[in-house]
């Protein structure tokens, strides 16, 4: 089998895991996870469980991830900010019995799982000797890679559990896994830096995929985009998956200080999560001439299309074509196919498998339509069959019953000179039924009236925002 097990055999003393006070090898990995897993395994932890994991970007919370490949338990990583209420009514939804956290989450955790039939793991200082006691003998991975249930954030209401049953075999789960390196290019010789939160798919996943072809994490504990230069240098980071938000944080860097630091070793910078301004996009890759800047669109649900660099050059905006083995179609609320360039809610035909909302037959039944499923998000097809996402259905604002994108207009105020973000959406409005306000971070002052200016021009004036607040 590849993955976890066969580099804990072969490449037992190759780097595995790099934070900001440790390191693990392959083999020490596969000798703490082993404790772990006897130690969630006599809390109860049987095979099919789902093991709850708090904790921050540690070398803990690969040491849980890898437990659970061991117990073939699935692995719910939740949002360490997460308010004691949100975190009981995960917990109880998705059925955890046993959740490992870290002690300076105590505050929150106690409150949340007081009613709750739930065993807590400390990650602190007992967490040691707690792995010392354990039965030091080996367990063998049972699966290649830890198999994640995702709570989506909710755009309303409460978040959902998406659940990818028939990816819960070890032979599905190493064809996925698979795939997805064959398709990036991830080989055993890379370095990759973990920039994001591990609770979030995106980061945990990349992370997974990293691990199953035998390469290095070095984790980040927090967000700085000194220091993610700083690792990249250090380390000779080779991959690495950013959001935009990560960009604009790292171009806020002045050029002549960004040039000081040796990120030549970077050649695959993946990103996703959010759109990307153009501006933003072309001043990246710029920033990053090494690297090949690769866009992928998916969701917890699945994935979707990527595009290359080159394609996006020649196409800007597009998030590429279908994933291998995925179909992308657009359709009208009725579910009638759309013509080419036309706008419509995006569907999406996975490779193999179907997911569902645990617990929630109906917004199961209303995500798929026959063999496609969708989140909402609006877009068109070209010609050549590139996808453009417009916006959200549930981001749209309608305007005196006219529909408006607010991507549109971010895109717009991203463009100008002194917007480093911003913000777009609808609030109530009596006469109009919503109003457009943007909410704009600034690197320099900038009026009101400037900004109205810029959009009147952008967008046209039925599309600028009434009010602009700055933080």
């Amino acid at each position: 089998m590849n993955g976890y097990p066969r580099h804990a055999e072969l490449r037992e003393s190759r780097l595995a895991v790099i934070s900001e006070t440790e390191e693990l090898t392959y083999g020490e990995l596969h000798h703490r996870a082993s404790r772990l897993a006897r130690v969630l395994a006599d809390s109860g932890v049987l095979a099919g469980d789902r093991v709850g994991i708090m904790l921050p970007n540690s070398i803990e919370f690969i040491e849980a991830l890898a437990a659970t490949a061991k117990l073939e338990a699935a692995s719910l990583t939740l949002n360490w900010h997460l308010r004691p209420n949100e975190l009981a009514w995960i917990v109880a939804d998705a059925g955890v019995g046993v959740l490992v956290t870290h002690a300076d989450l105590a505050e929150t955790v106690t409150e949340a799982v007081a009613h709750l039939d739930v065993t807590v793991i400390w990650v602190g200082a007992d967490y040691e000797d707690l792995l010392a006691a354990a039965d030091p003998e080996p367990l063998p991975y049972r699966w290649p890679s830890s198999w994640p249930v995702l709570y989506t954030s909710g755009t309303s209401g409460r978040p959902k559990g998406v659940v990818h049953g028939t990816a819960a075999s070890a032979e599905v789960m190493e064809m996925a896994q698979d795939s997805i390196a064959t398709m990036w290019g991830y080989r055993p010789t890379d370095v990759h830096l973990v920039a994001g939160p591990l609770y979030h798919g995106g980061p945990q996943g990349y992370c997974n995929t990293t691990l199953f072809v035998g390469g290095t994490l070095v984790l980040m504990d927090s967000w700085d985009p000194r220091e993610f230069l700083r690792l990249v240098e250090t380390h000779r980071v080779t991959t690495t998956f950013l959001t935009p938000a990560h960009f604009i944080r790292i171009l806020e860097i002045p050029a002549t200080e960004r040039k000081r630091f040796d990120t030549s070793s970077l050649r695959h910078v993946l990103h996703a999560g959010a759109p990307c301004p153009p501006n933003v996009k072309l001043a990246i890759m710029d920033a990053m001439p090494t690297a090949e800047v690769w866009e992928f669109y998916g969701m917890s649900e699945g994935g979707a299309t990527r595009v290359s660099p080159q394609e996006w050059r020649d196409r800007p905006g597009t998030v590429g074509r279908p994933w291998p083995g995925v179909q992308i179609s657009v359709r009208t609320t009725d579910g009638d196919l759309v013509p080419d360039g036309a706008d419509g809610v995006i569907y999406v035909t996975p490779a193999r498998g179907r997911f569902h909302y645990h617990n929630d037959e109906a917004k199961t039944a209303e995500a798929w339509s026959d063999n496609a499923f969708t989140v909402g998000d609006v877009g068109h097809l070209d010609a050549d069959g590139y996808l453009f996402i417009t916006d959200r259905v549930s981001d749209m604002v309608i305007r005196s019953g006219v529909n408006i994108y607010p991507r549109v207009i971010e895109e717009a105020l991203h463009r100008h000179p002194a917007v480093v973000d911003c913000a777009v959406f609808g609030v109530p409005d009596e006469r109009d039924g919503e109003a457009i306000v943007a909410v704009v971070e600034v690197r320099v002052d900038v009026s009101d009236d400037e900004l109205t200016a810029w959009c009147v021009d952008q967008v046209g004036s039925f599309s600028t925002p009434r009010s602009f607040s700055f933080v």
